[in-house]
């Protein structure tokens, strides 16, 4: 819709604004915000005995346990390692053995989750997982089969579905939200790959509209400034602004990205053509006089994978009177106001998404969320596409940080939600083995 002030939003459905995580809802009919107090730390109880001994990821088949260890929320703020019933697979669904799991800061935050009406509790954490495929389900898209290596995308801490989750031994996962995994993808960075696939499929080509990249010709390669649309990719150094950068390039953008300085040799790695402190008093001046430096086109869409108290407002100064679009992973509070650039000739469209509507099923947090077909067809079509570009060598995984400390399997899932939710992960993933 577009009011007078020239701000083209497309309405979703909002979290609470408490309520920061790796997803933001898409489409709703109407707006709901709920204010909730700041969060108390996490409860993470740990049994003081765990073992369990992993089979070689090389086995086809292995005999299912009848049950399994999974992180499992409590109460808000609340989790626990609880020994659960081994989910079966379900239609379209497989039983997957973990041999590693990755941690997001949407684990984190549905642990913390506190909604009226709604309760999280007894549902299974996690979403981003690789392992060997043990059975699949009736109905289940694609030709996975038992003995697969894959990695994909779970819906952890899902009330209507509590045996969702990625944090455990064996899972049952959407069979069209996964792909096998090629042999050049190492199971630590495979791990890595769950959320940030559907993301950057959802942020930068379902809402904004780059145009998807042909596996046989896409390369990346230095930009043409005069020639190549610009965009900017705020927190390039995050795990999902890491694969932003790549297929960014490989859609033929020039991408200039922001990240901390510490980071900038690495994000120039992923292709980023030129790269900017987000701290910067002066940051949106020298991210536009880049732009337009050698006669390049100016910036005329930005994907904020952070969206922090100030970044919605440097993008809309950024995209300037011009417009363009901005895509976020969260609603921006009073997002009429922030993007109500003064003078705009063009209006600023906004969207924001959220990864759990690619499963294609109804489910409820903030608001009751249908199933989306749209949004699963999607992500399915974008994991083959990123498939082909991991196995091709244009697409690299994050940087996998491999068993932080020393700490393995799901107790160092739990220090890992601990660690992300204090904000001392950057340039990488945290990822734990599950041996």
């Amino acid at each position: 819709m577009l009011d007078g002030l020239a701000l083209a939003v497309i309405e979703k459905r909002s979290p609470p604004p408490s309520w920061q995580s790796s997803f933001s809802p898409p489409r709703p009919r109407h707006t709901r915000t709920q204010t909730s107090p700041p969060s108390p730390p996490l409860h993470l109880q740990t049994p003081h005995t765990h073992t369990h001994t992993a089979a070689p990821a090389d086995s086809a088949k292995m005999t299912v346990p009848p049950t399994t260890k999974a992180i499992v929320i409590k109460s808000p703020g609340h989790a626990a390692i609880e020994e659960v019933p081994t989910p079966r697979p379900r239609e379209g669904y497989m039983l997957v053995r973990t041999l590693a799991v990755a941690v997001n800061p949407t684990d984190w935050k549905h642990v913390d989750l506190d909604l009226p009406g709604v309760s999280f509790a007894g549902a299974h954490s996690g979403c981003d997982y690789v392992g060997i495929v043990e059975e699949v389900g009736p109905d289940a898209d694609g030709d996975l089969r038992p003995g697969d290596r894959v990695a994909g995308f779970a819906h952890g801490g899902n009330a209507s579905c509590h045996e969702d989750g990625a944090f455990a031994h064996y899972i049952v996962a959407k069979a069209g939200c996964a792909t096998r995994l090629p042999d050049g993808v190492s199971t630590p960075e495979a791990a890595t790959l769950g959320v940030g696939v559907v993301t950057v499929g959802q942020g930068l080509f379902q809402a904004i509209g780059l145009p998807l990249p042909d596996p046989a010709t896409a390369e990346i390669r230095p930009a043409r400034p005069a020639e190549d649309p610009t965009i900017l990719i705020w927190g390039g150094s995050t795990a999902t602004g890491i694969l932003g950068v790549q297929f960014a390039k490989l859609a033929g953008y020039r991408v200039l990205a922001t990240c901390s300085p510490r980071n900038f040799d690495y994000v120039r790695s992923l292709g980023a053509d030129a790269v900017f402190d987000y701290g910067s008093p002066d940051v949106a001046r020298e991210i536009r006089e880049a732009a337009a430096a050698d006669g390049g086109s100016r910036v005329s869409a930005a994907w904020d994978t952070v969206v922090s108290a100030d970044s919605p407002r440097l993008c809309a100064e950024i995209l300037g009177a011009e417009g363009g679009s901005y895509g976020c992973l969260l609603p921006v509070p009073d997002a009429g106001k922030v993007f109500a650039v003064e003078g705009a000739r063009q209006p600023i469209k906004v969207t924001h998404t959220l990864g759990y509507t690619g499963i294609g099923e109804h489910f409820v947090k903030w608001a009751d969320f249908p199933a989306s077909k749209e949004d699963y067809d999607f992500a399915r079509r974008f994991w083959a596409l990123a498939r082909e570009l991991l196995a091709a060598g244009k697409v690299k995984a994050a940087r996998p940080i491999v068993d932080r400390d020393g700490k393995s399997g799901l107790e160092g899932v739990m220090a890992g939600m601990q660690e992300l939710k204090a904000g001392r992960v950057s340039g990488g993933k945290l990822v734990y083995t599950m041996a």
